[in-house]
């Protein structure tokens, strides 16, 4: 008998959505989802199989890709009234690639155990680009058993692939410590380059400079430039929205008030953020920060 080819579904083509189930149907067979018919009609040039429905669109798959906003939205589409538990496999898996905080994901992870399913806790990071290049960065928590079945998944999408520890909830740990110090050192860009630019530096040469020193990071490099950009008009190209820094950085509070660790630069960080949103920045590039601390060009000192 003739093996079945591997499966996964993917819910949701978004900006992040599509290049991933793209990405894996260049190996793997892959079926999609989404609400908006223009992005199945992207998917399905792109090779991906799709439905009408998610619940048809993961029976019998292997694994299940989802990217939701939060917890609640992961507990919808799994539980909800249009939810798809009940049409997953037993012994399929259903791979979480949101930062939704560790106790929505354990919970989550529980029920789905009680239907024979196992969920990979394995948030990611990188963008659109990244993801159509399997250059994605991922933790996982998840049993050795769930792992090896998320592994065609994870393999084709990752080019850094850290397992963190054997349960649901670990992968949603170091994510919120990765985004404790994300989430600083965008705000500190912001600040940084505000400041020199009120001092009557020159921004680009500015960064140029601090990247070249012990000032250096990976957000200062990656950030800056779209910092810089964020007093224009048109602002800059929106890869990571405000928001989502307003949410990621509202768990990390939460994570740390829940231990009793104080985290006071994460909590300044994420006020500048809620701040950003009110302003209505939140559908902007998270960039959009160095507008709540100046909103407009500082005029250089004499």
């Amino acid at each position: 008998m003739t093996e079945s080819p591997y499966t996964a579904a993917v819910l949701g083509l978004g900006a992040m959505g599509l290049p991933m189930a793209t990405r894996l149907a260049e190996k793997l067979v892959v079926h999609g989802f989404d609400i908006a018919a223009e992005r199945l009609d992207l998917a399905s040039q792109a090779g991906i199989t799709t439905f009408d429905s998610a619940a048809t669109a993961v029976k019998g798959v292997d694994a299940v890709l989802l990217a939701v906003r939060s917890g609640d939205q992961l507990v919808d589409v799994l539980f909800g009234t249009k939810g798809i538990a009940t049409a997953l496999q037993r012994g399929s898996v259903v791979i979480m690639a949101s930062t939704v905080g560790v106790e929505a994901v354990v919970q989550v992870a529980d029920r789905l155990a009680e239907l024979g399913v196992d969920l990979v806790d394995a948030p990611l990071s990188g963008g659109p680009v990244r993801a159509g290049q399997g250059d994605l960065l991922i933790v996982v928590g998840a049993s050795p058993q769930a792992r090896e079945t998320a592994a065609p998944v994870l393999d084709q999408l990752a080019s850094t692939l850290t397992v963190v520890g054997d349960k649901p909830g670990d992968g949603q740990a170091l994510k919120t410590v990765n985004q404790l110090l994300c989430g600083i050192h965008i705000a500190a860009a912001a600040e940084a380059l505000a400041l020199a630019h009120a001092m009557g530096l020159e921004p680009e040469k500015t960064l140029e400079a601090l990247q070249a020193g012990a000032a250096a990071s990976f957000m200062l490099g990656n950030r800056g430039p779209r910092i810089l950009q964020a007093w224009d008009e048109e602002g800059a190209e929106v890869l990571s929205r405000l928001d989502i820094f307003v949410k990621d950085l509202g768990i990390v509070t939460k994570a740390a008030r829940a231990v009793s660790l104080p985290t006071p630069l994460a909590s300044a960080a994420e006020q500048l953020f809620l701040l950003g949103q009110a302003q209505g920045h939140g559908a902007a590039d998270d960039s959009a920060v160095i507008t709540v601390i100046a909103p407009e060009k500082p005029s250089p000192q004499p």
